[in-house]
């Protein structure tokens, strides 16, 4: 009589792997506006199988306003204080994957609550390209401005020093969308489990700075 054989045991993937070692706390997109936060978190939040909240779609529908009424009616400061407490919400309840606005990352009380919840990828966009990206939009009130290209420069040299303290960093560019998510989740398994899958092909977009 033939013996059964045991059937194969399935490796662990990128994603089982990741998800594991996350445990509970959640992944956050730092970045500027226009580096594709929320395209990005949207697809890794697919890929890992948890739930994808924007910040500012929260802080919107906790207002009753959106952010450039906010920005008019009450100013920035009351905006990012509404913000920090957005985010310290949405954390407390983890594990998701969370976009926040650009100018989250700079408040030292926002900075440590995401180190302390969540593992942080600064989506760094060079200049030109944050230009191409929100040009024809309205909704970002910092750039109403009679230099919107000079507003850009200024608000990367205020913040890029903030972003750095990101867990990990992943150059935005004009490559697919899938790309950068590859790369997202590369760099946070080479974060969480010390390693990358030998199988998977090397990024050059990819930068760790555990």
């Amino acid at each position: 009589m033939s013996e059964i054989a045991a059937p194969a045991q399935v490796p662990p993937t990128l994603e089982a792997d990741i998800a594991a070692a996350l445990g509970s706390r959640s992944i956050v997109l730092v970045g500027m506006m226009g580096a594709g936060k929320s395209t990005i978190g949207r697809r890794v939040a697919a890929r890992l199988r948890l739930p994808f909240t924007d910040a500012d779609t929260e802080i919107e529908t906790a207002a009753g306003m959106t952010i450039p009424e906010i920005f008019e009616t009450h100013g920035e400061a009351y905006f990012r204080d509404g913000e920090a407490r957005v985010i310290a919400r949405i954390l407390d309840h983890g594990p998701v994957v969370l976009a926040t606005g650009g100018g989250a990352f700079t408040r030292e009380e926002t900075r440590n609550r995401i180190s302390d919840k969540a593992i942080s990828i600064w989506l760094k966009a060079d200049p030109d390209v944050i230009m191409r990206r929100v040009r024809r939009r309205a909704d970002r009130p910092l750039l109403q401005t009679a230099d919107p290209e000079a507003t850009v420069n200024r608000l990367l040299g205020e913040r890029e020093p903030f972003y750095r303290d990101a867990d990990l960093t992943i150059a935005s560019r004009d490559v697919p969308h899938d790309r950068i998510v590859e790369e997202c989740l590369e760099a946070l398994h080479a974060h969480l489990c010390g390693s990358r899958p030998a199988t998977d092909p090397t990024q050059d977009g990819l930068n760790t700075n555990s």
